[in-house]
């Protein structure tokens, strides 16, 4: 028995039937050999599995919408990233890891912490973070100082702090106190009394020689203390709140930079090197 069918007057602006029957041959809706718009408006009234075509992101698309809710979570517009988050999951065509992970993050329970933590910094204020790690482990710090930087693809919150008990074998001692944390990972802040640490964050004097194309290239940073050419080279001295971020700089450049001092910090990416290489079967034999 066949489907009673209902027929309907469609006014359309001129060019209009050549779009969409353009639309129902690349969703390969046909009747015979020729686009059906018919059978389009059907699809698309049964919200069928090809209209989705239709909005389908690209990756550059999806990489760059992604990087957008994150950077808008992380400074405070938590609506307008959940809408985000949103569209990527129902529109992008994810693969699943990725759609499992934008889930987590949409669902993740998130408060304007940029803006708190911003007023803490503006009046002084000591305060209390409670912070959860990708481990999924809980720690709790006593924030004496606190500062917001963009490392690489997003916002990070530096911390001083009382808590030392957790580091048992730290590179670098002189930094103990220093913390870098992702915004994102705060479960809750709220102030405590006692001193604001005026010096700010504990730093190291690093030493860094560029070569080549580097002595002319290298663009300045609002740490560096001095930046001076001496015949092929450029010395550059910086203060290092966290070496994390500068080893990756360096490594970044290759033989174009190379950190002279501190041998604490000099050491730490010779052994990175030198695990690099065991990965790949090169002998190091110093």
């Amino acid at each position: 028995m066949s489907r009673k069918k209902e027929t309907i007057t469609l006014s359309i602006p001129s060019g209009t039937k050549e779009q969409l029957e353009e639309i129902a041959r690349k969703l390969n809706i046909f009747w015979g050999k020729s686009p059906s718009i018919s059978g389009l408006l059907v699809a698309i009234a049964q919200k069928e599995p090809e209209i989705k075509k239709l909005f389908t992101l690209t990756s550059d698309q999806i990489a760059a919408l992604e990087q957008a809710a994150k950077v808008l979570i992380d400074t405070g517009y938590i609506g307008q990233a959940q809408t985000l988050l949103h569209l990527l999951i129902e529109q992008g065509n994810l693969e699943l890891p990725l759609k499992q992970a934008l889930t987590r993050l949409s669902n993740q329970p998130s408060e304007a912490w940029r803006a708190q933590i911003e007023y803490f910094y503006q009046n002084c204020q000591p305060f209390q973070l409670f912070y959860g790690n990708a481990q999924g482990e809980d720690s709790v710090f006593t924030v004496r100082y606190a500062e917001i930087s963009f490392e690489e693809k997003r916002y990070y919150l530096n911390i001083w702090c009382d808590e030392t008990e957790d580091i048992k074998n730290p590179d670098f001692p002189e930094l103990i106190h220093n913390r870098c944390l992702r915004l994102d990972r705060i479960r809750k802040v709220e102030p405590v009394h006692g001193q604001w640490r005026v010096e700010g964050l504990d730093y190291l004097q690093v030493y860094l020689h560029f070569y080549r194309g580097m002595v002319k290239a290298y663009e300045p940073r609002p740490n560096d203390i001095s930046n001076e050419v001496f015949g092929d080279l450029r010395q550059v001295v910086r203060r290092v709140a966290n070496p994390f971020w500068l080893i990756r700089e360096v490594l970044r450049y290759g033989g174009d930079c190379v950190i002279v001092s501190p041998d604490s910090v000099r050491s730490l990416v010779r052994e990175k090197l030198k695990a690099f290489c065991q990965q790949y079967n090169l002998d190091v034999s110093s």
